[in-house]
């Protein structure tokens, strides 16, 4: 489950704009909270910490943000929907130490991927499209 590193970091405004002003599962709290730095208009670089509880530290806080209904992003909370990554989400929220066992592999898996290098990869000018 690749989103749990949204457990650090930032996003603009523009890209959760949407859930704050659209969306029903969310903290009315939490949304209320988050439209004073990012109106229905404009602001649309203004930054919001990922997971708003320990921002700069990388742990379980964004899975019981998300079992909170307090995830930034529409794709967070999308884990925790009725789907088949809510139990999943519930025992992370529940258990640091299993968090960490698997955010540890897992990044040990992505470390194994390999890297492109030469004609066979590219660094992209923009991350969203081939060059």
């Amino acid at each position: 489950m690749h989103a749990g590193a949204h457990t650090i970091g930032q996003a603009a405004c523009t890209n959760f704009r949407s859930r704050v002003y659209g969306e029903t599962n969310i903290n009315a709290a939490y949304a209320a909270s988050l439209q004073g730095n990012c109106p229905q208009s404009g602001g649309d670089g203004n930054l919001t910490p990922l997971e708003v509880s320990t921002p700069n530290a990388l742990n379980n806080a964004y899975y019981g943000n998300l079992v909170s209904q307090r995830g930034l992003l529409h794709s967070d909370q999308q884990l925790l929907n009725g789907g088949s990554t809510d139990a999943l989400v519930r025992t992370y929220a529940s258990s640091a130490a299993q968090f960490s066992a698997d955010f540890s592999s897992a990044m040990v898996n992505m470390g194994n991927i390999g890297v492109l290098t030469g004609a066979q990869g590219q660094v992209r000018l923009n991350c969203a499209k081939v060059n």
